[in-house]
């Protein structure tokens, strides 16, 4: 399957949310990239940024059940990068 290059940008409100959010990115590990995580503490919030290379249904998901946690939004980013099937089993 394609895959494509995008960030999935998150602040996370609640900072009980934050285990269940990093089991998800866990669980996705093998497409991240990169990740750059700044605690805003004036403010109590959490600016987290994922760089992903995966499948485009993928990401969807992955942004889709970030964004239903209680306390978490999530806003994805693509690219025009994609790299096809058979470039990306090479990786």
């Amino acid at each position: 399957m394609d895959t494509r290059v995008a960030v999935i940008s998150i602040i996370v409100e609640q900072e009980d949310a934050i285990e269940e959010l990093n089991a998800m990115l866990h669980e996705a590990r093998q497409y991240i990239v990169g990740r750059m995580g700044i605690p805003y503490r004036p403010k109590g919030i959490s600016i987290i940024s994922i760089a992903i290379d995966a499948p485009q249904n993928t990401i969807s998901a992955l942004s889709g059940k970030i964004g239903r946690l209680k306390g978490v939004s999530a806003k994805t980013a693509y690219s025009n990068v994609i790299t096809p099937a058979e470039e990306g089993a090479e990786q």
